[in-house]
């Protein structure tokens, strides 16, 4: 059995027997949240990978649509419209794919550096709009008490609903990022990432393929936004400031960001750490304790965990392949 087949069997069973071997707090605050953030993750995983972009604005997308469910189905103070959650949840995602659609115009010419640092003044700008704005953000408040739908008499905010329905959405925007890049639109991602200018020179238009990168990877963040608000119950302008935009691209190096699978992998390792690193260390020393994370990963395994899981894999099955291949000495006895 390959690596990526026995993998795919473990994660399943473990996704599915979760919920009966741990308590509510693990259940929604380590496996929930773990996938809800690896969902943003993997938008900006997808962006790295396939296409080479590496964009800080993913965690703002996700808040864009965080405050378009809130606005349209939690109104607080006077600020939002009450919406039926259907209506609210597709104009949600509508606005994070238009987001990342506008984000993808803005640093569509850039490469490297340029693109970081044009999508960090986007995600900041947004930040400060957020915080100032009270007739659609409600400022530095925000919105609270946002609560999931109730389906057929299903509470979705109840743990063990919230947590299955994270699950099937994060492995849908999971089978449908690795759809995606099998497909001549996700070919075309590839090459462009490696030789965009001979791309170019075969008539694709470069410009408009990373727009729509950004658009794609705008509604899968937009996702892992709703489940993000709907883990939380609330969203305000510390959602989207700048240490929760770092923490996307944290976890994303931490998991492996040349693999989808990393986004998740990141994101259950940095929720590991975020919520037992205060029983060891003071809260604000957190920061420190997670860059020596992230500096150690760096250092020792650049591709990430993911990365390390591969090599030991590989490793592992060559050995066993040339002992299987080692001629037997029992057949030279008596020779």
């Amino acid at each position: 059995m390959t690596l990526r087949r026995l993998l795919t069997v473990v994660v399943a069973l473990v996704l599915l027997v979760y919920p009966f071997v741990v308590n509510s707090f693990w259940l929604v605050q380590i496996g929930g949240r773990t996938l809800g953030f690896g969902t943003i993750v993997l938008s900006l995983v997808f962006l790295t990978a396939y296409t080479g972009m590496l964009s800080l604005a993913q965690m703002t997308v996700a808040g864009v649509a965080g405050y378009a469910t809130a606005y349209f189905t939690a109104p607080t103070g006077g600020v939002g419209l009450e919406l039926a959650w259907p209506v609210a949840l597709i104009l949600a995602l509508g606005l994070a794919t238009l987001a990342g659609l506008l984000i993808g115009l803005v640093a569509v010419r850039t490469r490297g550096i340029y693109t970081l640092m044009i999508t960090l003044a986007v995600a900041m700008a947004f930040y400060y709009l957020t915080l100032q704005n009270y007739a659609v953000f409600n400022g530095f408040t925000g919105f609270n008490n946002v609560e999931p739908p109730v389906i057929a008499g299903l509470d979705l905010g109840a743990p063990l609903p919230f947590y299955y329905l994270s699950a099937v959405l994060a492995v849908l925007c999971y089978a449908g990022v690795r759809h995606v890049v099998r497909t001549p639109f996700g070919l075309a991602l590839q090459g462009l990432r490696d030789e965009p200018q001979r791309l170019q020179a075969l008539g694709y238009n470069v410009p408009l393929l990373r727009v729509l990168a950004f658009g794609l990877a705008g509604f899968v963040a937009g996702i892992g936004g709703i489940l993000n608000l709907w883990l939380n119950a609330s969203i305000s302008p510390g959602s989207v400031a700048l240490n929760p935009v770092i923490d996307v691209l944290m976890a994303g190096v931490l998991g492996g960001i040349g693999h989808p699978a990393g986004a998740y992998v990141g994101a259950f390792v940095f929720t590991i750490v975020d919520n037992f690193a205060i029983d060891f260390i003071a809260r604000e020393r957190f920061n420190t304790l997670i860059g020596l994370v992230f500096l150690a990963i760096v250092l020792f395994s650049p591709d990430g965990l993911t990365g390390l899981v591969r090599r030991a894999w590989a490793r592992w099955a060559g050995t066993g392949r040339r002992r299987d291949d080692a001629p037997d000495d029992s057949t030279n006895i008596g020779k």
